[in-house]
């Protein structure tokens, strides 16, 4: 008799299916109750609604901290892309004394509890700045934790392409200036492109710093987390929730595919 062949169960896949249902599992509710016609956040559902979507464009406060949100989040990513940028050529492209030194300090806000780095921050802002906690204060912040994000993402896309034709732009007679800007430049762009949508995703949904750091001008995060101790304003929030799950999942899918574009 022939042996009949079982299926073989590949172990590692069912505990990466298992995995990301934990993960993503409790996020993807947010949709499902936001458009739940409720207040009380259980199952069974009551109802399909979108007054909830409606509630949230007429709030004047989620309005206006979304509005410093934006602000922070472009400043943000436009620096935090710039300084990545150049630090990034400068590890890839010259022998730097003391590099692994140098990259590793650059790296260590990503290792720092955010708490800490909150309140360090807060400190230095108040009782050495002596300047008051704003919008300003809060992208300093979320530069710095930026700026480790944005490295990584020009390191990997710098090291990706031939630096022959920096030597060739080199050779004829260009300088260093102008070989950055018409070699290095559209070579590197697609990891641009992905580190300033990157970097404002981060900074966009970045709540400790800003909850150390934020003055009279709170940044959403913030307001989304006042809000939650009102039951009749938790609708609302999860429709907010829901908009910004869906755009930060397609900002980093975007950014991820524009940072992989043209590496072999």
């Amino acid at each position: 008799m022939k042996a009949v062949m079982r299926p073989r169960i590949d172990l590692l896949a069912v505990f990466a299916g298992l995995y990301l249902v934990f993960l993503y599992g409790p996020v993807l509710l947010l949709p499902l109750f936001s458009f739940n016609d409720s207040i009380f956040v259980s199952f069974p559902l009551k109802g399909f609604t979108l007054k909830w979507y409606s509630q949230m464009i007429e709030n004047a406060a989620l309005r206006a901290a979304f509005a410093n949100s934006v602000k922070v989040g472009i400043s943000v990513s436009v620096i935090s892309t710039i300084l990545g940028t150049l630090a990034a050529k400068a590890v890839t492209r010259y022998n730097l004394p003391y590099r692994g030194a140098i990259v590793g300090f650059i790296m260590l806000p990503l290792l720092m509890p955010s708490i800490i780095l909150g309140i360090a921050l807060l400190i230095l802002v108040i009782n050495v700045l002596n300047i008051e906690p704003s919008l300003y204060t809060i992208a300093a912040g979320h530069v710095l934790i930026c700026v480790p994000f944005s490295m990584l993402v020009m390191i990997s896309r710098l090291e990706g392409f031939d630096k022959s034709f920096e030597e060739a732009s080199l050779d004829l007679g260009a300088s260093a200036w102008s070989t950055f800007w018409r070699i290095t430049f559209p070579l590197a762009l697609p990891g641009i492109v992905a580190s300033l949508l990157l970097c404002f995703t981060t900074s966009f949904d970045e709540f400790l710093l800003a909850f150390f750091l934020a003055g009279n001008q709170a940044t959403l995060p913030l307001v989304i987390f006042s809000q939650l101790r009102l039951p009749s304003q938790l609708p609302s929030v999860l429709a907010l929730g829901s908009c910004i799950l869906m755009a930060s999942f397609i900002i980093v899918l975007f950014s991820e595919r524009a940072r992989r574009r043209g590496v072999p």
